[in-house]
């Protein structure tokens, strides 16, 4: 057996060691286990008619059995897989462990996806039935069905059927359909599945051509499910049962492992959040829920933090001025390991009680021990600004090739601006290290996936001769094995005087430099010198999310402070309003005044009419900024700034 495979029905040999030496396990295994330890604990909550509806582990494990035995009736061929197109609920849950338990593999398909993606994946994946959300999501596969030939079966999770067709099927109907096959076929199935084989795919949105499909055995899924989130410190029920809402995609790795895996392994309570969660409903569940534990990307973060400087910009004088002094209090012990004197900390102590214990109680955070972020990395205003709340981020860094979290921080491994330390058993190495230490980030230990499905050449390039998997992000360690993430190497910008420029700094310094900013992308590969794209703080349209023209509430402050009275993006772009152009000009003097040297100066800047969104291709699912596809729709701007 190869440490990888390109084919679904592939095995691999797994990366067991001294320091990883637990006897692996399937997916089934490991919810057995959990079934003798937390059967009767809740495992699933979500939201009917305004009431919490929850389910035990116990009925959990049982509606999972059945929904695979009706996989298993609708024909699902070994190593063929059940895509699941949907808002996070206990129907992806529980189709989602079916899927595994009849020996299919299960494939997350982003609701954001277009017919054609869709059908890329499903095709890819050889998807036999398919379980979507509600009529707008049965409306793409529609389209695609007749050019689907293993298709056998849709599955309708939320609406119900306007329009019958044959193959389709409520979930209700779904879950009767396989009561006459008997516990002893999908035992024979179960029992016969192998720890190094595959059971999840998990699409990466590839930034240059086809999405890939990584492969992700059972041992991936349950020994990072038990060892990394032991490392970021979630507790197994038996000590304390964790409550976290599940809203991030569970196509995406890290809330797929966070959320669905992890929960099943340590017994975790689990609530739903509504589909709206990410256009502004998320804290009202929170404040219900008052999780345990709660993950976001840094673009949650960083909407939690605008939200809440926008209703400071609102205050009164007294509550503004209190706001601040507690939170400088609060930022300074953090940043001050060293001790301070009694008084300051009664003090810190007193704002803490006073000021920061309400703000977090209004973000639904009072009970909430572990904040961890993750996908991106985080910028210095955001760390900052949570610290001031007394909230400590903890980073993780890891890719969907390591089955999310490679390295993670947690209560007993922090440092700022660290994602922490790999998870015990785990290694990481860098290679072709520059002067300062920076090299590319590579990957051992049985966190590492299989390989990418149907792409042989890719799996290839992704690894080594030894087998260790390369990331393409530059990072740096320090003396204690803490993992500092530097950047793309893709992203890296080699000016055409060969200069080596990372743009994240100089966009973090831009953003807090100027708080009218949302976006900031530094343009400069193959340039003679560096120009930057910005976009203007704006109101996301309630509906859709997508940016409008108006000016956020931090952004017009701002406007204000600087002598303008505009407030949309339009009236400040159509003018070219000086005293903005102006602000903004020495917003960007400042921090070019700090820069390493000239070359890493921005000579030229553009605003741009719109913010970036989803929907205008300029963010991936998870709000990561695409940098060619900015540099494609853009391109004229490019080019006005670089005409000679």
């Amino acid at each position: 057996e190869f440490l990888w495979t390109s084919f679904a029905d592939g095995r691999v040999r797994l990366r067991i060691d001294n320091s990883c030496p637990q006897t692996p396990i399937t997916v089934h295994q490991m919810f057995k286990e959990s079934l003798e330890k937390y059967g009767s604990l809740n495992a699933l909550a979500s939201k009917k008619n305004g009431k919490w509806e929850k389910i035990t582990f116990s009925e959990y494990y049982c509606l999972s059995r059945k929904a695979a035995k009706s996989f298993l009736k609708l024909g699902l061929e070994r190593f063929h897989s059940v895509a699941i197109l949907g808002f996070n609920s206990p129907e992806w849950f529980i189709s989602a462990v079916g899927a595994v338990f009849a020996g299919g593999i299960v494939t997350g398909i982003y609701t954001t996806n277009s017919p054609e993606a869709c059908h890329y994946i499903a095709h890819d994946s050889k998807t036999d039935v398919m379980v979507v959300e509600n009529q707008k999501q049965l409306d793409k596969i529609m389209q695609i069905w007749n050019r689907l030939p293993h298709l056998k079966a849709v599955v309708l999770y939320k609406d119900s059927i306007a329009e019958r067709h044959p193959n389709l099927y409520t979930m209700e109907e779904f879950l009767e359909l396989g009561d006459d096959i008997s516990d002893s076929t999908l035992d024979d199935i179960i029992n016969s599945q192998k720890p190094n084989q595959c059971c999840v795919l998990i699409y990466t949105s590839g930034t240059t051509g086809k999405p890939k499909g990584a492969m992700l055995s059972h041992d991936n899924i349950t020994w990072t499910s038990a060892h990394c989130s032991r490392a970021g410190d979630m507790q197994p029920a038996e000590v304390q049962q964790e409550s976290i809402v599940s809203y991030l995609p569970l196509s995406h790795i890290a809330a797929q492992i966070y959320d669905l895996w992890t929960g099943i392994k340590w017994g975790e309570q689990v609530y739903f959040a509504e589909p709206d969660a990410l256009k502004g409903s998320l804290i009202n569940t929170l404040k219900e829920v008052q999780p345990t534990s709660h993950m976001g990307v840094p673009r949650v973060w960083e909407k939690i933090m605008e939200k809440l400087k926008d209703a400071s910009a609102q205050s009164g004088f007294m509550k503004k001025k209190m706001l601040s002094w507690a939170m400088s209090l609060s930022l300074e012990r953090n940043l001050n390991s060293s001790s301070s004197s009694d008084l300051k900390q009664l003090w810190t102590r007193l704002a803490d009680y006073l000021v920061l214990a309400k703000i977090r109680n209004s973000l639904g955070l009072s009970s909430c021990q572990k904040h961890f972020s993750g996908a991106a990395p985080l910028n210095t205003e955001t760390l900052y600004f949570f610290l001031g709340l007394n909230i400590t981020l903890y980073e993780a860094y890891g890719m969907s090739e390591t089955t999310g979290p490679h390295c993670l921080s947690g209560p007993h491994t922090y440092r700022q601006h660290s994602c922490g330390r790999p998870a015990p058993g785990c290694r990481v190495k860098l290679v072709d290290k520059d002067t300062e230490g920076n090299g590319e980030i590579c990957f051992w230990g049985r966190t590492v996936f299989m390989g990418y499905l149907n792409m042989k050449d890719r799996t290839k390039e992704a690894f080594d001769e030894e087998g260790w998997l390369h990331s393409g992000d530059l990072g740096k360690l320090d003396k204690d094995g803490f993992l500092y993430v530097t950047g793309r190497i893709k992203d890296l910008i080699i000016t055409a005087g060969g200069e080596n420029v990372p743009p994240i700094p100089i966009e973090d310094a831009v953003k807090k430099e100027l708080a009218i900013v949302s976006n900031a992308m530094v343009i400069g590969d193959k340039k003679k010198f560096l120009s930057m794209f910005l976009t203007l703080k704006s109101v996301l349209d309630p509906d859709t999310s997508d940016p409008t023209d108006i000016l956020t509430e931090q952004a017009r402050d701002f406007c204000q402070r600087s002598g303008s009275k505009a407030t949309k993006v339009s009236e400040i772009v159509a003018t070219r309003d000086q005293a903005i152009y102006r602000a903004i000009q020495e917003g960007i003097n400042r921090v070019n005044s700090t820069a390493t040297n000239r070359v890493h100066c921005i000579q030229k800047w553009i605003i741009l009419p719109r913010d970036f969104s989803i929907s205008g291709g300029e963010l991936g699912p998870t709000m990561k900024l695409k940098r060619l596809a900015v540099l494609e729709k853009y391109r004229n701007e490019v080019d006005s700034f670089y005409k000679e």
